[in-house]
């Protein structure tokens, strides 16, 4: 069973907006409603591979018991902590000649929610796999990750974390199973540029030194690279196109590589199906769907490499 948490979900209301004043008062042509949240986005791939999973983390107020209700009806698990005041945030979204992006802050997460989060974790067994993805809300502290990991260390559970900087570092001695930083992160950690795939393998390899098991790095439009656990390095490329969003991508990925990682145990197959993920929800309007996600997998151009 798979199980993800959300730390700080949101909705996103997107507005299109053809011609974007800043004197004058703007009329947008539609909107939508979207729920949104890394954790989120990665059960709703799994839910739509038919991967069993549920998804954590807090919810607040009307505005948390919308998101419930869409994943429900989009017939996603879920077991989310409710707090006793404020509201799940609303991000807006302007679409125009240039994007804008309104983030809200979202609500104060008090003790004895993270203590009721704390003890849903503790229901995870051996064989379980748990995915951390995103940055952490203010009001909870930053070791989170951490004290989450350190506490079901002990019970044969895989972690999966998808963070940046001493949010990821600080869990490597954990030996996650996989851990899923761009290139422009993994360039941060270590306060140099990334630009070749032989800079993914002296920097990931270093990641792995520090616990990780397997690397996987996207890479843009260059594809992505995972150097295994076994030593071996697989890449693959990008379909070409327009790109529609990059909301959701690297979610969609891990959700794939998961999929594809769990089912087969083969990791070519995992890159594989991760990367049909991403590049189909990279050309769609919303988080890709199961036959996008097929018609993906056919492309000549994802083809994973062993080097």
């Amino acid at each position: 069973m798979i199980y993800t948490v959300t730390f700080n979900p949101a909705l996103d209301y997107v507005m299109n907006v053809a011609d974007l004043q800043t004197k004058d008062i703007n009329r947008s042509e539609n909107e939508q409603i979207y729920y949104g949240g890394k954790g989120i986005n990665v059960s709703v791939i799994l839910s739509r591979l038919g991967v069993k999973n549920k998804a954590l983390g807090f919810l607040a107020g009307f505005t948390g018991k919308h998101i419930e209700d869409m994943l429900k009806k989009d017939n996603i698990d879920t077991d989310f902590v409710y707090l006793s005041k404020g509201y799940t945030r609303i991000n807006v979204k302007i679409k125009s000649e240039q994007e804008i992006d309104i983030n809200a802050q979202g609500p104060d997460i008090d003790k004895p929610a993270v203590d009721e989060l704390f003890l849903k974790l503790e229901k995870l067994k051996a064989g379980d796999c748990l995915v951390l993805a995103g940055s952490i809300p203010s009001t909870l502290s930053d070791d989170i990750y951490e004290k989450i990991i350190q506490k079901l260390s002990k019970k044969g559970v895989d972690f999966i974390v998808d963070a940046t900087g001493d949010l990821l570092l600080n869990v490597l001695k954990y030996k996650p199973l996989m851990i899923k930083p761009n290139h422009h992160e993994l360039g941060d950690i270590f306060n140099t540029e990334i630009k070749t795939l032989e800079d993914i393998i002296t920097y990931g390899k270093k990641l792995q030194d520090m616990g990780a098991k397997n690397v996987l790095v996207s890479r843009g439009r260059n594809g992505a690279a995972l150097l295994d656990e076994n030593g071996e390095l697989h890449k693959i490329g990008t379909v070409p196109g327009k790109i529609k969003s990059s909301v959701g991508c690297g979610d969609s990925m891990v959700a794939g590589f998961l999929a594809g990682y769990y089912d087969t145990k083969d990791y070519d197959f995992a890159l594989k199906l991760g990367s049909a993920c991403g590049n189909a929800t990279a050309f769609s309007d919303t988080l890709a769907t199961r036959a996008e996600i097929d018609e993906m997998l056919d492309n000549e151009h994802l083809n994973s490499d062993k080097l």
